[in-house]
């Protein structure tokens, strides 16, 4: 049983690799724009509903939620990028139910590739909503010697988002190792129930923390939390 899916190399011609990681990150995000094609391409605006399109509503309705009361008034400006974080990491987590099937939130790649993504979004959010000038005054308070804190505090929270989101998938993954292990035959069922929690715990609680750090870097900004005076 591999830990990480970078552990399977698919292809290699020099030191260009294959891995399963990339595989399995191309196959989630073309499963992803797909689904999200057939699923708006016949919204209806009546009473009389799709399957899917009710499906659909229910994690839009969710997810606006979630946001607005994570401190983002304006939950639509940032739903996209949220929604896609979480439902992103859910798939790949959910998709363990496939035999042979390894999620790409165990590697610590994949992870630090979207606390990357939290990372560039957050600024860009933040000058948005409040202008470059009073978003970089934001690192001077409440005093200038703050800066240098405030500015590794930047850097700490986006390696902490990625260790974390690695951290729990691989756990998860040995205490599955260990169980078959030593039971085979019982546990199989049971660790697939505990990985599929896990995996959506992880993608509710990867979503919510970038949806706080982007509130941070609005607030006062777009109807969101008032500002501290």
């Amino acid at each position: 049983m591999h830990l990480s899916p970078d552990e399977v190399v698919l292809w290699q011609a020099g030191w260009i690799k294959l891995n399963l990681t990339i595989v399995t990150t191309w196959a989630l995000m073309a499963v992803l724009a797909g689904g999200a094609h057939l699923v708006t391409r016949r919204l209806s605006t009546t009473l009389t509903l799709s399957r899917w399109q009710n499906v659909l509503e229910i994690v839009v309705l969710g997810l606006r939620e979630q946001i607005v009361d994570a401190g983002l008034a304006a939950a639509d400006r940032y739903l996209p990028f949220i929604g896609t974080l979480f439902l992103f990491v859910a798939l790949a987590n959910l998709c363990a139910v496939i035999p042979g099937y390894v999620a790409p939130t165990g590697s610590l790649s994949t992870s630090t590739a979207l606390a990357l993504t939290v990372f560039v979004a957050v600024p860009a959010y933040g000058i948005a909503a409040r202008g470059l000038r009073a978003y970089l005054a934001a690192y001077l308070h409440p005093t200038p010697l703050m800066l240098p804190f405030n500015v590794i505090g930047e850097f700490s929270r986006t390696l902490a988002l990625a260790v974390r989101l690695f951290g729990n998938m691989m756990s998860s993954a040995m205490i599955a190792a260990i169980l078959l292990v030593i039971a085979p035959l019982f546990f199989p069922v049971l660790t697939q129930a505990l990985g599929l929690l896990t995996g959506m715990v992880q993608a509710y609680i990867f979503s919510i923390l970038a949806t706080v750090y982007i509130a941070a870097a609005t607030r006062g900004a777009d109807g969101g939390v008032p500002a501290n005076p």
